[in-house]
């Protein structure tokens, strides 16, 4: 392949500092320019990925995010900006990674990736990046991929731990359900909005996932396939685990149960296998509105910390800290009908498991927190 006729002057001149790599060459540039690369999830992970895969000479990148640009974003999420809040995340992207590197072709992809459109839109990509936060869509792209033989980038971060690895079955290398076979309780694992999240460790493991990606592409160096890196932030301790396939794997094993994208496989559910599911254990929040401006309202419990609460609450409830709620359930009537919240509804999903363990049967949990309270019900309050 002549590069001379493959790049322009200016494309030679902006990547020239990255052709003269030893390993890389013009080779390894124009396998970059041909790549299609998905990132999937336009947030903390997904914007360093992004403006280094697009800085880099990646020619073709699918943005995928359904959000909406909001100002607690920003301190991690710099692909955007404070004018662009209440933008839809790809377009905000999409404008920023213009300007990073005209000589890109991006394609948006709005409304998220779906378990119905999944299989068939990885057919147009090389590799995939999972910058998600959610367990079901992580699990839902994983699966995806080991079906389409694709390889996939993952990244993570918890408060101050970041891990990253690089997942290919169909190259030897083991997959994320080889590492956590099944997808865990929702009440277990707080997301960053309850957790907590520090903008810098998102670039740094987003710059990973950008650097796993760029070695697979262009054949440089060595990738984190069959190894697991986990960053300790706070201390800057370093971890590489050794992983292998799992013989009995559920989606990459000889005995796989998993052979397509069942869309109920991929949702989370706050009733467990044995439970009755006639019993209802969340309320929505347009449900608890119509609950409120009736007769008989429940009691609003706020599970949340005082500093979360005096960004907002809704009116009328109490607010007893999670940590707390132990210590004082006295101040609460197992007679009366209560509606727990938290921010997203994880710290009350946990809330009221415990309530129920101590006799307190008629305990609601509002279904995804406040911020759902805020988009539906009263959107005038402050989100963080």
């Amino acid at each position: 392949m002549d590069t001379a006729s493959t790049f322009s002057r200016e494309e030679l001149t902006r990547y020239h500092r990255q052709i003269i790599l030893p390993g890389m060459g013009r080779y390894g540039q124009e396998r970059l320019k041909a790549a299609r690369v998905l990132i999937v999830g336009m947030g903390g992970l997904g914007s360093p990925v992004a403006m280094y895969l697009a800085a880099s000479g990646v020619g073709t990148l699918g943005i995928a995010d359904f959000d909406r640009v909001e100002l607690h974003n920003l301190h991690r999420q710099i692909v955007h900006d404070t004018p662009r809040v209440g933008v839809p995340k790809v377009e905000s992207a999409i404008q920023t990674l213009s300007a990073i590197n005209p000589h890109c072709n991006f394609v948006p992809h709005p409304e998220g990736v779906r378990a119905e459109s999944l299989p068939g839109l990885l057919g147009g990509y090389d590799v995939v990046v999972d910058c998600t936060d959610n367990f079901p869509t992580r699990y839902m792209l994983n699966d995806a991929a080991v079906l389409a033989k694709k390889p996939l980038v993952y990244g993570s971060i918890h408060q101050y731990e970041g891990q990253a690895s690089f997942f290919h079955p169909a190259e030897g290398a083991p997959c994320y359900r080889c590492l956590f076979p099944e997808m865990p309780d929702p009440a277990s694992v707080p997301n960053c909005a309850e957790a907590g999240v520090i903008g810098a460790l998102c670039g740094i493991i987003g710059s990973i996932q950008a650097m796993e990606a760029i070695k697979f592409i262009t054949g440089v160096g060595e990738t984190l396939a069959g190894r697991l890196l986990v960053i300790d932030a706070a201390t800057m301790a370093t971890r590489t685990l050794n992983i292998k396939r799992d013989p009995t794997c559920p989606v990459c094993s000889r005995c796989a149960r998993i052979r397509n994208i069942v869309p109920a496989e991929y949702e989370w559910s706050c009733a467990g296998p044995n439970e009755n599911m006639s019993v209802k254990s969340e309320i929505t929040s347009l449900e608890l509105k119509e609950f409120l401006d009736g007769p008989n309202p429940p009691l609003l419990l706020d599970v949340r910390e005082e500093d979360e609460c005096a960004v907002g609450m809704i009116g009328g409830a109490i607010n007893i800290p999670m940590a707390e709620l132990g210590m004082r359930m006295r101040e609460l009537s197992p007679d009366r009908l209560i509606v727990a919240y938290c921010l997203s509804g994880l710290r009350s999903m946990r809330a009221q498991k415990f309530m129920q363990s101590r006799g307190f049967a008629q305990v609601l949990n509002l279904r995804g927190g406040i911020l759902t309270w805020i988009r539906d019900v009263d959107p005038d309050m402050s989100a963080y």
